[in-house]
């Protein structure tokens, strides 16, 4: 009995030091928007050398979803923002997608999430909107129907634009304009035990707040702090500080057990001249001492002593997104394999806790 105890106890105190091969809680996002990438199997390869548990596809290509067969990397795959119309009116198109894309490869394939949807209620299209919800809920009833309802989830993605007030962090609230549309997808996503995705930023924080200050917050390095004047607590990061104002803003529509997900975030290596922030130092800083964050299992501060699934952006850089130049400077890896910088995401050195 007492050796049984003692076991049990080791085991509850080891689950609390993660090792490189059981940190779920970080994964990356792998965009394609490029035409340099290495093939699928490179990249499994490349994957399987690191901590990183869990990959976001913003499509669901069969080559990526095949190539991770048998590796435990847990697979999100995406919808498409055009699909959410057929999705929404015909059950059967969300019952062909869920054929095409997911049972060709499921249970090799850790497929764990599927997004419908990227950023929809900021797309200005109250038509699309409106189907996002029955698009989501048809995906849902597809996945039951072949016993996969559970298994894998089904959710969408937000920007951070989605809040209409996030500071103080205790004070956040949802934009009026989206709370009408939010409210069944939040029921939707509590009643399927389904995570709340958003993309918090603080690269574009800094760039609306150029402080040296505001960049010591962004970034996780020694700085003043800040105190949320309802409750007190003093916030030392930027995300720690977004994550909590969704935190909050689940909380007053009645919905704070739902599971946060931080589907992107990242920072620029480089940028145009008037991109502030944009470099590699401080890309260094913000993935490294992020993750360093996540892997000490703190929380937030109104979500203490659990690590927010993290997906960061991004695992290569896409040398054909449009935009400024730092629209194509997010990756961690080269399209050769190599680091653009160590932020210690080799299983080798997972297990340091460096500050940049």
């Amino acid at each position: 009995m007492a050796l049984s105890i003692s076991i049990s106890l080791l085991l509850i105190f080891l689950s609390h030091f993660p090792s490189s091969h059981a940190e779920p809680f970080i994964g990356v996002n792998y965009g394609q928007v490029a035409d340099n990438l290495p093939p699928p199997s490179e990249t499994a390869k490349l994957l399987q050398s690191t901590s990183i548990q869990k990959v976001r596809l913003y499509g669901a290509d069969p080559a990526i979803i095949k190539a991770l067969a048998g590796t435990g990397v847990g697979i999100v795959i995406g919808a498409a923002n055009g699909d959410v119309p057929s999705f929404a009116s015909d059950p059967n198109a969300a019952t062909q997608w869920i054929n095409s894309n997911v049972l060709p490869f499921y249970p090799a394939s850790k497929i764990i999430l599927i997004t419908v949807g990227n950023e929809i209620l900021m797309s200005n299209d109250p038509n699309l909107v409106n189907q996002l919800l029955p698009a989501m809920q048809n995906v849902q009833k597809a996945l039951e129907a072949v016993s996969l309802g559970g298994k894998i989830k089904v959710s969408t993605v937000h920007s951070m634009t989605v809040l209409g007030s996030s500071d103080p962090p205790s004070t956040g609230s949802f934009a009026p304009g989206y709370q009408t549309g939010l409210k069944g997808i939040l029921q939707f996503l509590s009643d399927t035990g389904s995570p709340f995705a958003i993309n918090p930023y603080p690269f574009f924080a800094y760039q609306s707040d150029p402080r040296p200050e505001t960049l010591s917050f962004c970034l996780f390095q020694p700085n003043a702090g800040r105190v949320d004047s309802k409750t007190g607590i003093k916030y030392t990061n930027m995300f720690d500080a977004q994550v909590d104002a969704v935190h909050s803003a689940l909380k007053s529509m009645g919905f704070e057990k739902v599971e946060i997900v931080v589907a992107e975030t990242g920072w620029a290596s480089r940028g145009d001249a008037n991109e502030v922030g944009a470099s590699v130092d401080n890309a260094k800083a913000y993935n490294g001492n992020l993750i360093a964050h996540l892997r000490s299992m703190v929380g937030t501060p109104l979500m203490p002593g659990k690590p927010v699934d993290t997906y960061l952006f991004a695992l290569y850089d896409e040398n054909l997104k449009p935009g400024p130049s730092s629209e194509r400077a997010f990756g961690l890896f080269k399209t050769d394999l190599s680091m653009v910088y160590d932020v210690g995401l080799a299983k080798s050195s997972s297990s340091s806790q460096v500050r940049y």
